[in-house]
């Protein structure tokens, strides 16, 4: 169970480099958890890194910019919250797998136990939990 300072925020004004640099954040945040004593599985890990990592995604494919990652441990749940300028709330696709690309949310919706779209008044926010434990 994660104690108290369990969150970390980071903004990318730059969105060249946002989404390996949220993945990097993202898995130093859990590593640092673990570190501190918490139970982190190392596929959880890999899980966040990849939701925030298509979070961030359609962010710049559909954003200008700029983009604040937000991640909460509490409750063996971590949330990640992407915001962002854009007003659009994302849209998952039916399956096709024929389809190349634009899987990003279906990913996002199978990997967390939930998935909401806040709007802001200058844009949104996009917040998935993952179960850590």
């Amino acid at each position: 169970m994660a104690g108290p300072g369990a969150s970390a925020s980071t903004v990318y004004t730059d969105l060249g480099d946002a989404i390996g640099s949220a993945r990097d954040f993202t898995a130093a945040f859990l590593r640092a958890r673990a570190d501190e004593g918490t139970d982190i599985r190392p596929r959880t890990v890999e899980d966040a890194r990849l939701v925030v990592s298509e979070l961030v995604t359609n962010v710049v494919r559909h954003a200008a910019g700029p983009c604040r990652v937000d991640l909460e441990l509490a409750g063996g749940m971590l949330e990640i919250s992407v915001s962002d300028a854009y007003r659009a709330a994302p849209t998952a696709h039916a399956p096709d797998p024929g389809r190349v690309g634009q899987h990003g949310l279906e990913i996002v919706l199978a990997l967390c136990a939930s998935v909401d779209v806040e709007p802001l008044p200058d844009g949104k926010r996009v917040r998935a939990c993952l179960v850590v434990d």
